[in-house]
């Protein structure tokens, strides 16, 4: 994510830096007004840039999958790429305010003189610039909303439906305040790629088709508490489903005002269009899920997604799969769909949990490990075992020269692991983790 990130920004600014040197002014004298104007136009084609990429990257582009890694990730990347755009917009809207600190310090001369049109541009030039300003304040008031977790999730999902519209106001921001000699140089191809990619990914969510090729109807086959605040869901799909890969998970829908949500498909794909999800009652809507469901109830997936594939590794490292708590579900997938097959990867398989006497997939990995010799299962029961950590696992494997770690389960955990086992000296490691944070 950071070096898609970066180089995205690093393309942007190379196109608006040298627009910048293409204007004689600022080689004169590097004055405040000189630095204001640049770091006005600078700051606010960043902005535009990465709020036109968040917009596409909310489309749910499968095609990107292969470079990001998998659509957790571009949700990761997403959200980040959103966060960065309305820092950079705040930033856009500081540098705009400071003419009257720069009039008051050396005054109006070398102040630069506002551009003119026409009369249809230049009421256009104030319409932008208004609707500029409105959404700025509405991006911020987005961010706060967002990063407050305790905004429930389904009002959240409503508000931000409002992101597109407010995409749309900056771009005609952008179109009508970008400077005319912009469009002629290098930066104006960006710009119209940027502005047509963005707009089209608005209309596309405001039209309600993200996803739509991919979403099939079906029903909630069998319903029953799997215990320990575990929901086992089983939903038969209808013929437009195409089947999954092992690993892979979908957006469920079961009620229409609570939306869309994401869960790991729990089994491995049979050709019977059946699949299954083990819910863990984490949060205010999935701790409700099991009251709410009922047999014969219509469901939407959406999917597959996702490339948490242990075929994607190295075939000469070690292979070692960590799950901590709900996070065993793709691992589940996993040993079902190695369950008479042919080339069966040797690997460690630890699977965390806080009560091995209570927990609901303990009897499960065992009986599918038993039939996969070369999958050698660890159960840690944190109240006897105390927690896995790296130092445990470098113990065990510190002397592979080459290790694929493929992790699901709770972020600060896998952070911790990742962290400890670099500490440690575990290198020449390749750490795969799901990223489960759509908001």
């Amino acid at each position: 994510m950071k070096r898609f990130l970066f180089g995205f920004l690093s393309l942007v600014s190379l196109a608006g830096v040298s627009a910048l040197f293409a204007d004689p002014a600022p080689a004169d004298v590097a004055t405040p007004w000189v630095l204001r104007q640049q770091a006005l136009y600078l700051t606010g084609l960043w902005s535009f840039s990465l709020m036109s990429l968040a917009m596409v990257l909310a489309t749910r582009p499968t095609w990107l999958e292969p470079l990001l890694g998998g659509m957790d990730q571009i949700y990761r990347t997403h959200k980040w790429t959103g966060i960065l755009a309305v820092g950079f917009a705040a930033a856009h809207w500081l540098v705009e305010m400071s003419d009257d600190v720069i009039k008051t310090m050396i005054g109006r001369d070398g102040r630069f003189p506002k551009e003119h049109g026409s009369g249809f541009l230049e009421m256009m030039r104030d319409v932008g610039e208004d609707l500029g300003e409105w959404a700025i304040y509405a991006l911020l008031a987005m961010l706060v909303i967002t990063l407050l977790r305790r905004f429930p999730y389904h009002l959240w999902r409503y508000v931000h439906h409002a992101m597109p519209v407010i995409y749309l106001m900056l771009v005609i921001h952008s179109a009508f305040l970008a400077p005319v000699g912009w469009w002629t140089g290098p930066t104006g191809p960006l710009l119209a790629l940027l502005i047509a990619a963005g707009s089209a990914a608005a209309l596309l969510s405001l039209a309600g088709r993200i996803g739509r090729r991919r979403k099939v109807g079906g029903t909630v086959e069998s319903l029953r508490d799997a215990g320990a605040g575990v929901t086992e869901v089983v939903c038969r799909l209808e013929s437009g489903w195409k089947g999954h890969k092992a690993g892979q998970f979908a957006f469920a829908t079961f009620q229409s005002l609570e939306g869309a949500h994401p869960f790991t498909i729990a089994s491995a794909d049979r050709g019977d269009r059946r699949i299954t999800f083990q819910i863990k009652a984490l949060g205010d809507y999935t701790r409700r899920l099991g009251e709410r469901l009922h047999q014969g109830q219509p469901v939407t997936i959406e999917g597959p997604y996702g490339r948490f594939d242990f075929r994607r590794g190295s075939a000469h490292a070690r292979q070692i799969w960590i799950a901590g708590g709900i996070g065993i579900t793709p691992f589940l997938a996993w040993l079902e769909s190695l369950q008479g097959a042919d080339n069966v990867p040797d690997a460690d398989l630890y699977y965390s949990t806080r009560a091995r006497a209570d927990d609901p997939f303990a009897t499960r990995l065992e009986a599918l490990c038993k039939a996969l010799p070369t999958v050698r299962l660890h159960i840690i029961s944190t109240d006897r075992d105390g927690a896995l950590n790296a130092e445990l696992l470098h113990q065990r494997h510190g002397d592979a020269k080459r290790t694929d770690i493929w992790f699901c389960g709770p972020r600060p955990f896998g952070d911790a692991l990742r962290t400890g086992l670099a500490r440690l000296g575990m290198r020449r490691m390749r750490f795969h983790q799901e990223a489960f944070q759509m908001r």
